[in-house]
């Protein structure tokens, strides 16, 4: 596969994936953004859950969205040396939460977040989920680390 550092793998339920440009921070609201290590999942999953309603977010879009940060923090902390930083912001109608790390990067064979690792396989389903649970996963990934943005639209009803 294509070294993907600087582009971002677009895609949205049901939407064939896409490479486009990395997007540039937005100087939007900023709900939380912090460093984060193993001791925090549980902290973060909390209080995402917490400021997520105020947002607009609520029900089974509020339970997959945290399920989705969730899997990508705990991808990084089992992956990816261990801590990451995570942004939380409104945007343009939308909650982003870009979970970035300096880990080695996401193999090939767990980059395509739309494959469904098969039964026999261990893990392998955290980006799957994310592609499922979310209107939008932008990835960037290579040697120096990965950025995984997950977009939910808050015009959509709970």
């Amino acid at each position: 596969m294509e070294d993907r550092i600087g582009q971002t793998v677009r895609s949205a339920p049901g939407g064939e994936p896409r490479i486009d440009a990395v997007p540039a921070p937005a100087s939007s609201p900023v709900l939380l953004d912090r460093a984060f290590g193993h001791a925090d999942i549980t902290l973060l999953r909390h209080e995402i859950s917490r400021l997520l309603p105020a947002a607009g977010i609520t029900g089974d879009r509020l339970s997959g969205y945290v399920l989705a940060i969730n899997e990508v923090i705990t991808n990084v902390v089992l992956h990816a040396g261990g801590s990451g930083r995570i942004v939380l912001r409104l945007e343009s109608g939308s909650v982003w939460c870009v979970v970035t790390d300096s880990g080695p990067g996401i193999p090939d064979g767990y980059r395509d977040g739309h494959l469904l690792p098969g039964t026999e396989e261990i893990g392998g389903r955290g980006l799957w989920l994310a592609h499922q649970l979310c209107d939008e996963v932008t990835t960037a990934t290579g040697p120096i680390g990965t950025s995984i943005g997950l977009r939910m639209d808050l015009a959509t009803l709970s």
